[in-house]
């Protein structure tokens, strides 16, 4: 590793490192600039129906959440540059891709789109699912991203850097999720519907830049490519499933982040449907890593000396809350008046709702990755770890199909009634969703706290 006094470095890191944030920043900015309208672009702009949007995005997400340990296993073989080249021809094919697919349609006279959507056949067609390849192209060059970027930053630190270097790479995720979520909203006031049709146009120029830069500015770090073969990553994989204990603590979790995943699953069509079109759900999800940037150090220092499930647990108490506030718009009348704004009711008990949703989650993700750690063998803990976000990926596929049927019963797609009265009659208990996601939280509270009984008496059963 190259010492700090090398005059290449700059700020205390080798350019590799900057090169790789950068492309991180760019990366994340189309990733999120994408995914917070992705229900909505499969409902209004290719005509699936809420249950179907909700699969297919949830089953992205879920991909994007347990593939990259494999691809961080091929990236280790073939090379960090390499792998990040495929990664980002990828995403800029398949970003590129999202933004053309809608005109093929329109070409073949399946589909009307601008300010508002008609269709005209494309529900009766099968033309519309050739959307699933696409989807695969982008989730596997992104879950490259998440191994090799990771990876990246790690290699070109030392143990005194560390810890500042993986501080700058975290600013810099927050940084371009919370621009690409910002860029929805003028696009969609500029051009309605049609704006998240071009707003992949705006993510494939994001990967795009990236793949120029790394091919001119990035060079690997070394070529000792000493990463596990995909074998003991299965073998890790059944180890993690076969270990009850952790298990059981993933299944629990994933309570949580199933009300998590809200953010993208039922936020966006419940807040345009309920609140109406000028409201700004891409925005609103800006608010939870606002929060969670704001508390996580305070709640980290104040949680200090307590065990990982303890903070864990006052997490999981905050949740229910958080989806219960969420629910308390639609039984608000009038315009909430901030001063400096007016909100719609449903506007702000959603952000008043994200903002306790973003706290519960400065109790609950890091110190979950500390307990997950602790459950590994000694000298596997890097291998087991790969593995921590399969609450994520259990949660995207539950989260998002569920939210599919609640919307579908509880707050349709106002186009497919005849009249507003109609519509209005039919989503009167819209709010109810929000009551099954703090069931859910609720149940895994529960859960978690009779967890950490039973595990304390057996640890003292062992010792």
């Amino acid at each position: 590793m190259t010492s700090n006094n090398n005059p290449a470095l700059v700020g205390g890191f080798p350019k590799t490192f900057w090169i790789a944030n950068g492309v991180e920043l760019l990366e994340r900015a189309a990733y999120y600039g994408v995914f917070i309208v992705i229900t909505l672009y499969l409902s209004r702009i290719l005509g699936f129906n809420d249950v179907q949007s909700a699969w297919l995005s949830g089953s992205f997400s879920a991909g994007l959440y347990f593939l990259p340990t494999f691809t961080g296993a091929l990236a280790d073989k073939i090379g960090f540059r390499k792998s990040l080249m495929l990664a980002f021809g990828l995403l800029t094919i398949g970003y590129a891709s999202l933004a053309t697919f809608p005109n093929m349609l329109e070409a073949q006279g399946l589909v009307e789109y601008g300010r508002t959507v008609t269709f005209t056949g494309l529900l009766e067609t099968d033309i519309r699912w050739a959307i699933i390849p696409i989807m695969v192209v982008i989730m596997i060059g992104g879950s490259f991203i998440k191994a090799v970027i990771t990876g990246t930053v790690a290699k070109s630190t030392t143990a005194e850097t560390r810890a500042k270097g993986f501080s700058i790479f975290y600013m810099m995720v927050n940084i371009g999720a919370f621009s690409g979520k910002t860029i929805v909203k003028p696009l969609r006031e500029s051009m309605g519907d049609l704006g998240m049709i071009n707003l992949n146009y705006f993510a494939a120029s994001m990967t795009a830049l990236a793949f120029i830069s790394i091919f001119f500015f990035f060079k690997n770090m070394d070529d000792n490519h000493d990463g596990k073969s995909f074998s003991e990553i299965v073998s890790a994989l059944g180890k993690v499933l076969s270990n009850g204990r952790l298990l059981t603590l993933i299944i629990i979790i994933t309570g949580f982040w199933m009300v998590q995943h809200q953010l993208y699953a039922t936020m966006p069509k419940y807040v345009l449907r309920m609140a109406g079109e000028g409201a700004s759900p891409s925005w609103y999800a800006n608010v939870n890593p606002f929060v969670v940037a704001l508390t996580v150090g305070f709640v980290t220092k104040m949680m200090h000396g307590r065990s990982p499930l303890q903070s864990m647990t006052v997490g999981m108490l905050i949740m229910p809350l958080s989806a219960l506030l969420m629910a308390g718009g639609n039984m608000l009348q009038g315009t909430v008046d901030l001063g400096f704004v007016q909100l719609h009711p449903i506007a702000f008990m959603m952000i008043l709702g994200i903002v306790f949703q973003g706290l519960a989650e400065s109790f609950i993700s890091p110190r979950f990755l500390e307990y997950f750690s602790l459950q590994a063998p000694k000298g596997e803990e890097a291998l087991y770890l790969g593995f921590s976000h399969l609450h994520s990926f259990l949660a995207s596929i539950l989260g998002f199909g569920l939210s599919g049927y609640l919307l579908t019963a509880y707050c349709p797609d106002p186009r497919l009634f005849e009249s507003r009265a109609a519509w209005e009659v039919a989503s009167s208990n819209a709010h109810y969703i929000w009551l099954y996601f703090a069931a859910i939280a609720a149940v895994s509270a529960i859960s978690l706290i009779i967890y950490g009984k039973v595990i304390k008496r057996l640890d003292v059963k062992i010792s």
